[in-house]
């Protein structure tokens, strides 16, 4: 079983989404943001950087736990756990990885920094203009690739997509709006329609906001619509 500690955010999602569409059993720990729990000695055996989101399972070493953070790395252990979602050519695969390492590195962070931004009392010009313009030139990025590709990777949906879906969803927070990218518009309707997701977000409200543990049993088969 997979305790998965997370909360509802752009990157807390990404993890339900993709234990959902692998079928692989797992307990919701949310986890309140900004809590005391987050920097306590138990959750730094999981996560010593203190954030969401987090796993940890059985199959380590002399029967010790395996922990993984930082969500880009979760997506990539658990794809590469259960075999899919990664891309079935060389060519998918690597444009996986690229577009994976792209939301981690590029269009969360610059999204996220205009949101704060964004919503200072007091805006500072040059950082507000300089993250949303940032975020703006990857959001058009992922606009023309999708346009053209589909899925990221080219092939089909994998992790990749799995990672961007959060943060194009709620691009809101950072003053864009999704009219105004039409193909990346139809993309996220195209995921949000998945089984997988719709139990996922599911789950997540039914977890509530951290006040308790909530078991979680996937049900989705692994690569299913």
């Amino acid at each position: 079983m997979i305790e998965l500690f997370t909360a509802d955010t752009p990157n807390g999602i990404k993890i339900p989404i993709a234990l959902e569409e692998l079928g692989a059993p797992y307990v919701v720990r949310m986890m309140k943001l900004g809590s005391p729990e987050l920097r306590s000695p138990e959750f730094a055996q999981v996560n010593p950087n203190g954030k969401i989101p987090a796993i940890r399972h059985p199959g380590g070493e002399g029967g010790a736990p395996i922990t993984v953070f930082e969500s880009g790395a979760i997506l990539l252990h658990l794809g590469e756990r259960c075999g899919v979602l990664l891309g079935a050519t060389p060519q998918a695969k690597a444009q996986t990885l690229s577009w994976l390492f792209l939301q981690v590195a590029g269009l969360g962070p610059a999204l996220g920094a205009a949101g704060h931004f964004r919503g200072l009392s007091a805006p500072d010009p040059y950082a507000s203009e300089r993250f949303r313009g940032e975020a703006a030139r990857l959001l058009g990025l992922l606009e023309q690739r999708v346009r053209e590709a589909g899925w990221l990777n080219g092939e089909d949906y994998s992790v990749a997509d799995i990672a961007h879906f959060g943060w194009v969803r709620r691009m809101g927070y950072g003053g864009f709006s999704l009219s105004d990218f039409p193909a990346l518009s139809a993309w996220v309707d195209r995921i949000e329609a998945r089984p997988a997701t719709s139990r996922a977000i599911r789950r997540l409200s039914q977890a509530g906001d951290g006040s308790r543990p909530a078991p979680v049993a996937a049900t989705a088969e692994p690569g299913a619509a």
